[in-house]
């Protein structure tokens, strides 16, 4: 049967309207939650990985959830498309906590990673899942505020989160990081229930005003996709376990990263590998711009503790300004809305991201003080503010109702598997110098090349005709 539409809101009515309220702030609720542990985990893994001695997994505690979470964003979009966001967005709370508990009342670092796996599983499909429940429940016009609301839902982790996890760290324990999230989501979960009965998904066979369309019957479960989706993740956590192998590592890494971009085919739009314009374009702009920069964003409070001498504390403030700087441009991107056309606005985005990864660089290179690369952050936090309210708008517009799912976990997955395949390059990278001023330099280095692509296909983002564009 057709989904239940939410009660009719005016067209000047705003995502804190009351047909919007309580959606607004049950998704807005776990998206802070998810920031949260996000910059405490950067900002503690320091930390975790002296104490546990796990040097050799630390790009794998980033890289891990990463790749799992593939896996997740594939069985929720096929799983909302077949029956809507509801049920995944219930399963992937679930796997978030037990991902958790597991993490916090880890006692070794493969524990730890073990944990953050199963995290990110549930992380993964909960973030296809929102994006599900926005484009059912929103109008499109409401689209750039409610992505700018959830880019505003990291302002207050990003001001408390770093500062709070280390303090946390320093005078109790690291386990508590992660232990202390756990009591908060359940409530957060409970907030959106009240918005998301009567919501489900649509027939295939029927479109959301109950017309007949091209297929009968309910989207059917693409068991190829998550098959797909296992390769990708599993070739991932090869490429990050490639370094351990003294001899054949550089050809296991080479193969690694292959079977993965062979894998990720199947979960995108045609010609994404290929950057054709439009959605294909869209959705790699996506991956090029995650992996620059929390490829080199996860180095940077390692940087400022080993090389600067800081506190963790204090190396975490890095990411806080950031992570505004990430709001704020959200936000004024959000206001601006038409004035700012979607192009124009990816292209300056990425051309921020690549100038503050490469001030990262030559500040490690030449020595500069820290000041320089923590200034620089701003201006990347602020590039990614004003692309990703934007690729996420430009998703759901290319989208028709039965691939709401599909391409919003594409998008997700490239976003995922893009900070991936970066992370665990790094950290290969990062192991093959001798000296911490190489091993940083190397890192920077592979980054700022990332984030050189993502510029090339920034202009490509816009459709070469008007129109929607199929998955």
């Amino acid at each position: 049967m057709p989904r239940t539409a939410p009660a009719p809101a005016p067209e000047s009515a705003g995502i804190f309207h009351r047909s919007y309220l309580l959606v607004t702030l049950g998704a807005c609720a776990l998206v802070f939650l998810a920031a949260f542990e996000s910059m405490a985990v950067t900002t503690i893994m320091p930390v975790v990985s002296r104490e546990l001695d796990g040097a050799g997994l630390y790009a794998l505690a980033f890289a891990g959830p990463l790749a799992t979470g593939v896996i997740g964003m594939v069985a929720a979009g096929n799983w909302s498309d077949r029956r809507g966001p509801v049920g995944p967005l219930y399963a992937s709370v679930a796997l978030f906590v037990l991902g958790l508990l597991i993490a916090g009342t880890a006692g070794s670092m493969a524990a730890l990673v073990a944990g953050r796996l199963v995290q990110g599983l549930g992380g993964g499909a909960m973030t296809v899942a929102l994006y599900v429940v926005v484009a059912r429940i929103y109008p499109p016009v409401l689209h750039p505020k409610i992505f700018a609301a959830f880019a505003a839902a990291w302002v207050i982790p990003s001001l408390v989160g770093p500062f709070a996890a280390g303090l946390v760290a320093q005078l109790a324990s690291w386990h508590w990081v992660f232990l202390g999230v756990v009591g908060l989501v359940v409530p957060a979960l409970l907030m959106i229930v009240p918005a998301l009965r009567g919501l489900h998904g649509t027939p295939a066979g029927e479109s959301a005003e109950g017309k007949p369309a091209s297929k009968p019957g309910w989207a059917p479960w693409g068991y190829g996709r998550l098959a797909w989706a296992a390769l990708a993740a599993l070739a991932v956590l090869g490429l990050n376990l490639s370094a351990e192998v003294p001899v054949a590592g550089g050809v296991l890494a080479a193969a690694a990263v292959a079977v993965a971009l062979v894998a990720v085919r199947p979960l995108v739009p045609r010609g994404t590998l290929t950057a054709r314009r439009g959605l294909p374009s869209v959705i790699l702009t996506r991956g090029l711009a995650s992996a620059a920069f929390f490829g080199a964003e996860v180095y940077l409070p390692y940087l400022l503790v080993e090389r600067y001498v800081f506190a963790p504390t204090f190396a975490g403030l890095t990411l806080t300004g950031g992570a505004l700087a990430w709001a704020a441009a959200s936000a004024i991107q959000g206001r601006l809305g038409p004035r700012l056309d979607h192009r124009r606005a990816v292209r300056i985005g990425a051309g921020l991201v690549l100038g503050a990864v490469v001030l990262a660089l030559v500040t490690t290179v030449l020595g500069w003080p820290a000041a320089v690369a923590i200034t620089g952050w701003l201006f990347a936090g602020g590039g990614m503010g004003l692309m990703y309210p934007r690729l996420s708008v430009m998703t759901l517009a290319l989208s028709t109702k039965d691939t709401e799912g599909f391409n919003s976990s594409a998008m997700s997955i490239s976003d995922s598997l893009g900070g991936a395949l970066a992370l665990a390059t790094t950290g290969i990278v990062f192991a093959a110098f001798t000296t911490t001023a190489a091993s940083f330099a190397g890192v920077f280095a592979l980054t700022a090349a990332i984030g050189v692509a993502a510029v090339v296909v920034a202009p490509r983002v816009a459709a070469p005709a008007a129109g929607r564009s199929a998955s």
